[in-house]
């Protein structure tokens, strides 16, 4: 895959049961957007500390850039989890309502009644196994994999999106870099006619052809923008070579990026004629829409 974007999303959920019928399950989503480093943020559930280092690990594996979240949510099945009654706690409520039974003013307690009662049944779901806990680290850790594997797949597909889009641009950026050296070979000359047709006004008779040829050949000089215009095609060059390569290249095509654009300010600055300042113009908002879909490149 040539170039990959920043943008994505994915997904993957695991379940793991226990030899005394407790069972886990989860979900993991993985979601990345544009960023200029690798930056990874993990919630997860307590208690499952190694899950973080494995998502970092697995974020630097595959990827170069991005800010990304991953997320991984679990549940303990009812069976895995211990209760107890909490008698002291149904004692201060026996106690409580007795007084009122014996006046006659409520009905004896019921025994779904009292389960009901806030702090009577307690749920035990702190202590796992070392193995177990082990093992279901090892099985989440899997699914993180799973999800970040579903984000690069997604973050290569809009890579082809945006290589489709830049390669057009890039056309456009040399296309157009070709108009401006069509047009700038007219320059010397019309700057030949401007300044003879100026300086007979001002001079008459005294504008002789050598000094109008001295004059307009040194206007030419810092007028002249080949060098520009080589530069330019260069940098065309450059840029397809970048959009084949099979590596991470959006900070390279940024930095190309900004040669293009110096190059297309330095020739509108030079610019004689209001063709090639059309040209040069056209040109700089190429650049431009070519800059703001780097910025989408891993």
């Amino acid at each position: 895959m040539p170039i990959s974007g920043m943008t994505g999303f994915g997904r993957a959920e695991g379940a793991l049961g226990g030899s005394k019928g407790e069972g886990w399950s989860w979900a993991v989503e993985a979601r990345s957007v544009n960023g200029r480093n690798l930056e990874t943020r993990f919630r997860g559930p307590p208690g499952f500390d190694g899950l973080e280092r494995a998502t970092r690990e697995g974020a630097q594996a595959r990827f170069q850039r991005g800010q990304l979240t991953v997320g991984v949510q679990a549940k303990r099945s009812e069976g895995g989890i211990a209760v107890r009654v909490n008698a002291e706690q149904l004692e201060r409520y026996l106690a409580l309502g007795d007084p009122l039974v014996a006046a006659g003013r409520v009905k004896p307690a019921r025994l779904d009644g009292l389960l009901a009662l806030r702090g009577v049944i307690e749920a035990d779901d702190a202590g796992l196994d070392p193995e177990v806990q082990a093992e279901l680290e090892a099985a989440m850790a899997a699914s993180i994999g799973v999800a970040l594997d579903g984000l690069l797949a997604a973050r290569r597909e809009e890579g082809r999106a945006l290589l489709a889009v830049l390669s057009a641009q890039v056309e456009r950026i040399g296309d157009l870099a070709g108009q401006a050296r069509g047009i700038a070979a007219g320059q010397p000359a019309a700057i030949k006619a401007r300044f003879e047709a100026r300086l007979k006004e001002l001079a008459g008779e005294a504008a002789t052809e050598e000094r109008i040829v001295q004059e307009a050949a040194a206007m030419a000089v810092k007028a002249d923008v080949a060098e520009e215009l080589d530069r330019l095609a260069g940098h065309v060059e450059a840029a397809r070579a970048l959009l084949a390569a099979d590596a991470a290249v959006g900070r390279r095509l940024d930095f190309l990026t900004q040669e293009f654009m110096r190059e297309a300010n330095t020739l509108c600055s030079k610019s004689q004629l209001s063709a090639l300042t059309a040209v040069g113009l056209d040109l700089k908002a190429a650049i431009e829409q070519f800059r703001e879909q780097v910025q989408n490149v891993e």
